[in-house]
């Protein structure tokens, strides 16, 4: 019988449902991988070794697989150091691995984090000097092995960061934007829409294509983590035979339908960036990218869909409005102009806008069907989702100022 032991998925906040379904799926793959209670933050599942090695494959949604290591209640930073040196950490690593120390806190009474840092680190240093007379150096930029602690008010808990890189990093990004929206949370946000494909999905504001590109891995099967290294291989235990036996039991999905995903950006240079993304990202087919403003897409199909778009926000928001208009009146008028399209264009379709600026609806004057709060870091954003009836769900806000409208001007590219 394999040895069972406890995993931590974490997430970004307001994704735990989502994840939760995610883990079960996965969990099918496999006779041990049980998917147990979700918490704020993350998923509690447990399984074997290999079960965890299962999850940093094909999970798109978590951040990090944490496996569990140890835990006991505490009182200070002293009882931290004793939890940790009496761990067999040298089952799990070796003394030429260089590490990594994390702690994060909740309502923990220790008044300062670094310390309690250093003493983890205090313990595992020990910990080898007393078993193998070495020790492990430390490396906070690009070590071997991380090690995650938790704090609450009462408790410790010890893991081991299978993962390595954080799990968004899926190792075909080499093209961003200013401010590009992490993988995990694009595929939460996929999953948060109900989309399955053969819907078509359209992002209007594609930007490097993170959105994009998560539908259509979706779509053709290919595991988030297949084309990147994780912390596991670099521990006791990995059997390189076993994880490419898993990597090649990952079958793609038969194209049993046109892909139906569309996207389209005012910005030639993101263009560029998306097209090189998509192409590292091994997608299997063409994704139609077209040079547009916001405010004048059409139907990319001739059937409804899902519209699901991060808009840009604060200095870059108001590029897209208006350049005759003040510079706090161009984000209203970009929104109400987007919308007025959307109404006229878009009768049927459902519309998901994840953004930070809370104003939104009422910049839209819609009503929202949806608002759904989530983290982007820690960035508190809403994701609201508009259903497109014709005529329908305006207010009696304002109309925009007549203006003139202008050609987009090259700090707009």
């Amino acid at each position: 019988m394999p040895v069972a032991h406890s995993y931590f998925c974490p997430c970004p906040r307001g994704l735990e449902g989502v994840l939760s379904q995610e883990l079960n799926e996965i969990a099918a793959k496999s006779a041990t991988l049980k998917v147990h209670r979700s918490v704020p933050g993350g998923v509690h599942c447990s399984g074997s070794l290999e079960d965890g090695w299962l999850l940093n494959l094909h999970s798109r949604i978590a951040s990090r697989i944490l496996l569990r290591f140890a835990q006991s209640s505490y009182k200070d930073e002293e009882d931290i150091y004793k939890l940790a040196v009496r761990q067999p950490w040298e089952q799990w690593f070796g003394v030429e691995n260089t590490i990594r120390i994390d702690i994060a806190a909740i309502k923990s009474p220790l008044k300062s984090l670094n310390f309690a840092t250093l003493r983890v680190k205090d313990g595992i240093v020990d910990r080898f000097r007393n078993q193998v007379h070495e020790r492990p150096s430390i490396d906070t930029r690009t070590p071997d092995i991380r090690v995650s602690a938790f704090l609450d008010a009462h408790n410790v808990t010890l893991y081991l960061d299978t993962s390595g890189e954080a799990l968004f990093k899926r190792g075909w990004r080499t093209e961003t934007g200013e401010a590009p929206l992490r993988e995990n949370l694009a595929a939460g946000l996929i999953r948060m829409t109900g989309w399955k494909p053969g819907t078509p999905l359209f992002d209007p504001m594609c930007g490097s294509g993170t959105i994009l590109i998560e539908a259509a891995q979706m779509m053709a099967g290919i595991p988030p983590g297949i084309n990147r290294h994780f912390a596991f291989e670099r521990m006791q235990g990995f059997d390189k035979g076993y994880w490419q036996s898993m990597k090649a039991q990952a079958k793609r999905n038969a194209m049993a339908s046109p892909p139906m995903l569309f996207g389209s950006d005012i910005s030639t240079a993101m263009l560029a960036k998306a097209r090189t993304n998509i192409a590292n990202a091994g997608v299997p087919f063409t994704i139609p990218l077209q040079q547009v403003e916001a405010q004048e897409i059409k139907m990319p199909v001739d059937r409804p869909g899902i519209i699901l778009t991060n808009p840009p926000y604060g200095e870059r928001i108001t590029i897209r409005g208006n350049r005759s208009l003040e510079k706090e009146d161009r984000a209203p008028y970009f929104y109400q102009q987007f919308s007025a399209m959307l109404k006229q264009r878009f009768a049927g379709w459902s519309v998901y806008l994840f953004t930070a600026d809370l104003s939104v609806p009422k910049m839209m004057r819609l009503k929202e069907s949806m608002r759904m709060p989530l983290f982007n870091g820690a960035i508190e954003c809403r994701l609201f989702r508009f259903d497109m009836v014709l005529g329908s769900n305006r207010s009696k806000a304002p109309r925009a100022p007549r203006v003139f409208r202008r050609e987009p001007s090259k700090e707009g590219q």
